[in-house]
């Protein structure tokens, strides 16, 4: 009895499993491969492209009557710099020239290795940036950042009109140039806003004349105080006159500006705010390495947001 229900049982079983087979749709052929296929990856400059840039808030908070840290370009001149630093598949160079404050390689130093750190230092040796050292970087030929500085004590801005330095910067190839001036316009005596304005008109032209493909961002000062006596110094009263001249300018020639002076409070708080947080030097002109290196923090950070802000529109 128990070897017929065996029997029966596996029969049982057997007829199951035919009735599943039967039923079931049949497996499809495997697909044959596509020899014009491959995977699809976001390409290097996509990425970039995408991706948003961490960026901190540096201003002080014992910092008075300042205002928004960021970059002004209504006409959106920076635009082809902003494309090209997303795509990265080049060396990406920024030529910065300046005075005293440019001269002392801690404000663009702070600039230039947070840049580095956001896009790539292959573009360059790894040469740290000092008083005694060029700040002309040392070009790998890699993709990448690559930021030059050009700063010349007791400069104005016509100090840049000559071959030599001319020659110089177009040699650098630059796609975006930064131009730091000011402070020593508004330590000339007899400021005269013609003359400020015509020099820095012909540097512009010398400048876009012999650097097509670059674009231009200008700076203010970031204020100082003037003496009057041996023992007595008093905020520069010709400071907002070159800082407003400046202005202009660069709304007559749609340049994009970095307004430094009335960022970091104006005409009311600007100086008195440095001298609050001990960032001047005994001559109250020159900054201390704390001041230096926070107008690099202030610097990096706008251009970061300048960047994002151009990433955001790509994404619309």
């Amino acid at each position: 009895m128990k070897e017929n229900r065996r029997v029966f049982f596996m029969a049982c079983c057997w007829l199951l499993s035919v009735l599943m087979a039967y039923g079931q749709d049949p497996l499809p052929e495997r697909a044959k491969t596509d020899s014009h296929s491959a995977p699809v990856y976001l390409s290097e400059e996509m990425e970039k492209l995408m991706r948003f840039l961490p960026v901190s808030d540096s201003m002080p908070e014992a910092f008075s009557g300042v205002q928004e840290n960021c970059i002004t370009d209504p006409t959106a001149s920076l635009a082809s710099f902003w494309q090209k630093l997303s795509r990265l598949d080049k060396p990406v160079r920024i030529v910065h020239i300046g005075d005293s404050h440019v001269r002392s390689h801690i404000f663009p130093a702070v600039v230039r290795k947070l840049l580095e750190e956001d896009f790539g230092s292959d573009a360059v040796d790894n040469i740290p940036l000092t008083y005694q050292t060029s700040g002309i970087a040392s070009e790998t030929g890699k993709p990448g950042i690559v930021y030059h500085v050009i700063g010349i004590n007791g400069a104005t801005c016509s100090k840049f009109l000559t071959p030599k330095l001319l020659d110089e910067i177009e040699e650098l190839h630059p796609d975006m140039v930064i131009l730091s001036f000011g402070t020593n316009e508004a330590h000339g005596r007899l400021y005269n806003e013609a003359k400020h304005t015509s020099d820095m008109n012909a540097l512009l032209s010398s400048l876009k004349a012999r650097c097509p493909e670059s674009a231009f961002l200008l700076t203010t000062p970031p204020g100082a105080y003037m003496r009057l006596s041996r023992s007595r110094r008093v905020v520069n009263t010709r400071t907002p006159l070159v800082v407003e001249n400046e202005l202009e300018f660069v709304r007559e020639h749609a340049l994009a500006v970095w307004d430094l002076y009335d960022i970091v409070g104006g005409s009311r708080h600007a100086c008195l705010n440095w001298t609050a947080a001990n960032m001047y030097q005994r001559d109250k002109i020159h900054f201390t390495r704390e001041g230096y290196t926070l107008q690099g923090l202030l610097l990096h950070e706008a251009l970061i947001k300048a960047y994002n802000d151009y990433v955001a529109i790509r994404l619309e």
